[in-house]
Formats: C-alpha cells, sequence, structure tokens
C-alpha cells in the first residue's frame, strides 16, 4: 500500500518546570492516582529542571529518518505527534492535513503489545482525526518490533558497551539486568507484553552469550492494593544484594528511549540504591537513535510501502500481526 508520510507517534514530555503540572494532568486524565503522587512525581523533574529529555531524542530520532530515506527509498516527510504534549497529535494530524497527506504510516515508539504501548495510541490517532474532521489522513500503524533482530541488535549493542565498564574478570559473575514500565496484572492478563519482554530480554542476552539474567519491572503508578507486574527493580536490588550481588548491568529494554523514567527510576533512584548496597552499578542506553533501530523503522515502512519482504523474526515467538485484531489489547 502507497503512503505519503510517516507519523511517529509517541508519549511526549515537558519542556520546562512550568510545562510539569500540565503535563501530568494530561498523563493521569481519567486514572485513580492521588494528586500526592502527581506532586511527587513533578519533584523528579525537579531534578532536570523540568525537561525531559523524549522530545530531543523524538526529533533525533526523526532526522536520522529522513536522512536514511534520502539515501533509501521510501522518500517520506516524517511527522511527530505526541499524546501528552507538544506537539499533540491533533495538531499534527491537522497539519498533515493541511499539507495534503491522505494515508501516514504510524511508527509508534513502543515495541511491545499492550493497551498503553498499542491500543491507547490507536485510539490516540482516531481522537485526533475526529477532532481534525473531514479530510483528516488515513493513519495505518507499523507492527510491534520487540523481537526485529535490528531492535536485538541495537540494544545488545549497548549493554555490550555498558559491560566494558566493569572489569573483565567481573563479566562472568555480573547479573544482566532487564527492565521495563510495570503494567497492572489485570491489564498484562489480556496482552503479551510480558511474554514479549521475556523474549527480548532472552534475545538480547543470547546475543552477548551472557546467561545470568534477569528481567524486572519499574515505574508503577496504581494504588498499592492493585497488583502490578514485578518484581520492582529497587526491591529486587536489595535482594540480589544479600545474596552476594556485586555487579549489574542495567538495560531498559522495555523502552526506545533514555527518557525521564529511565534517568530518575534508573540513574537516580536505583543507582543511588546500589551505591548504598555496595553495588557497581552501569546503566545500558535504550536503543534510541543506534544505526541499527534506525534501519529497523526503516525497514518496517518499506515492508509496508513496498511490500518489501520481512526480516525474520528471532527466538520461539512470531513476527507480530500488522492490523490489530479487535480484541487486541484490552486495557482490563
Amino acid at each position: 500500500m502507497n503512503y505519503d508520510a510517516v507519523l511517529i507517534v509517541t508519549f511526549g514530555g515537558p519542556d520546562t518546570m512550568d510545562d510539569v503540572m500540565p503535563f501530568l494532568e494530561n498523563v493521569l486524565r481519567g486514572k485513580n492516582v492521588p494528586r500526592e503522587r502527581m506532586i511527587e512525581v513533578a519533584h523528579h523533574y525537579e531534578l532536570f529542571n523540568g525537561k525531559s529529555p523524549i522530545n530531543e531524542q523524538n526529533n533525533a530520532l526523526k532526522q536520522l529518518l529522513e536522512k536514511r530515506m534520502e539515501q533509501r527509498a521510501p522518500k517520506l516527510p516524517v511527522y511527530i505527534g505526541n499524546r501528552n504534549w507538544h506537539p499533540y497529535l491533533e495538531d499534527t494530524m491537522r497539519r498533515m492535513k493541511e499539507d495534503g497527506v491522505k494515508r501516514a504510516i504510524a511508527f509508534v515508539a513502543s515495541g511491545y503489545s499492550c493497551y498503553s504501548g498499542c491500543r491507547q495510541y490507536r485510539e490516540d490517532i482516531r481522537r485526533a482525526q475526529d477532532a481534525v474532521g473531514e479530510g483528516a489522513p488515513d493513519v495505518d500503524k507499523l507492527r510491534v518490533f520487540f523481537n526485529h533482530p535490528l531492535f536485538i541488535q541495537a540494544n545488545a549493542d549497548h549493554v555490550r558497551q555498558a559491560f566494558d565498564q566493569i572489569a573483565a574478570d567481573k563479566h562472568d559473575e555480573t547479573l544482566l539486568v532487564f527492565t521495563a514500565h510495570s503494567i497492572p496484572q489485570a491489564m498484562a492478563e489480556k496482552c503479551r507484553y510480558e511474554r514479549q519482554l521475556e523474549q527480548a530480554s532472552k534475545l538480547v542476552a543470547q546475543a552477548l552469550g551472557h546467561t545470568r539474567w534477569k528481567l524486572v519491572y519499574q515505574s508503577r503508578s496504581g494504588p498499592p492494593h492493585q497488583p502490578w507486574l514485578g518484581p520492582d527493580i529497587c526491591d529486587a536490588l536489595r535482594a540480589w544484594a544479600g545474596q552476594g550481588i556485586r555487579h549489574v548491568v542495567v538495560s531498559p529494554v522495555g523502552f526506545t528511549s533514555d527518557h525521564m523514567e529511565v534517568l530518575f527510576d534508573l540513574d537516580t533512584e536505583a543507582q543511588a540504591l546500589c551505591e548504598e548496597l555496595g553495588v557497581q552499578m552501569v546503566r545500558a542506553s535504550a536503543a534510541g537513535t543506534h544505526p541499527a533501530f534506525v534501519e529497523m523503522v526503516h525497514d518496517l515502512i518499506a515492508e509496508r510501502h513496498l511490500g518489501r519482504a520481512e526480516r525474520p523474526a528471532l527466538g520461539d515467538l512470531p513476527a507480530s500481526h500488522d492490523v490489530c485484531p479487535v480484541d487486541c489489547c484490552l486495557p482490563r
């Protein structure tokens, strides 16, 4: 199928402290999250002057993707639309309409199947189309990419670089820790998020030939009585330290960029805990703008736009479907 634009769809983030509370109100609207928790998260942003790195990282991805498409077909304009901050999807969709875009292909910056990482973004796109009204571009979402060979390569390269910061004679005893955003257990039961994360973690570890690895979670925000996926990384770090683990490499494989939850939950909170526990922690970068990741996005676009054959998926799970079923990734 032919497309005349690419739409990068992301979470978005604030650029100044004045943006933080309006941004968090957007993120948490309709959710049962206490005001106190919102204020607590706002304090996290104070450590970084209110600026999330996600917007600059998404712009960098856009520029690299445009450069790659100048060199190899398809050659399409690239737009960015966010769920929670400027440029909002609705505003981007309106601009695309004004530019004459009729059909766009959407790259959602989430590699896994779950409500907040897949279905909710499709709902966001639909709401933006409804707001723009007649003439809003049709938008097709690209498949999730948790087991795409280039996604695994990008993460494996970053983990390898992290291991270089640990003494070579300590590599075998170093625990490789993969992290992802926790979600409610009830939501996890309606999708393949947990299984896909386990597969991606296993594939990255296999690419490195490292057998000591664990998958943990971070960033839960729900009420204490609600079961969420675990264990939490800080709880796990305490347990491992008690078992004698003294070196860990942490890979945020569940994320595609080093955004605020990575910077605070891992680089700030988990790192401080490791210093307290006497554990050396090195954090690997997310896939971000690694050349293999940029190539992967281009490959996914070419699959749909040019009918190019898919790269074979790695591991035990097949490549994800192109068109999501009606009951895919329900919220609960």
